[in-house]
């Protein structure tokens, strides 16, 4: 993944567990990091917020890797720049890239995939004349 170095992988990994079966789905892995949103409606109004109870360690980890993967991944600094173009501050920029690359982990580590920086990011389309 890039960003990742090893002392940032080794607390993520950390973090995580190695029980593979801890997450069933990548949306339990997302809300235990913090990443994930939550969304109340009542009524007409809609509120998205993020996560105060999380595991904070991960949370620390997946900031330095979103904000790592910005160098490395053209990819990723595209989906940043577009969360920031749609009015994102920079935390939650930073927090969806993390969303991202977790939902991206938990696949890796579920089939046994590696990562690849087109599956993930793929480019944008060029639109024919």
């Amino acid at each position: 993944f890039p960003g990742v170095g090893p002392v940032v992988g080794a607390r993520v990994l950390a973090e995580i567990g190695d029980d593979r079966s801890k997450f069933d789905d990548a949306r339990g892995l997302k809300a235990f990091a913090g990443s994930a949103p939550i969304t109340r409606a009542s009524g007409k109004k809609t509120v998205i917020t993020h996560r105060h109870i999380k595991n904070r360690r991960l949370a620390a980890a997946g900031s330095i890797w979103a904000m790592a993967a910005l160098k490395s991944s053209p990819g990723a600094r595209r989906h940043y720049d577009a969360r920031r173009a749609k009015g994102d501050w920079l935390q939650e920029a930073k927090r969806h890239l993390f969303n991202k690359f977790l939902g991206q982990l938990h696949h890796c580590l579920q089939t046994g995939q590696t990562y690849d920086e087109t599956h993930a990011f793929p480019p944008p389309l060029v639109l024919a004349a």
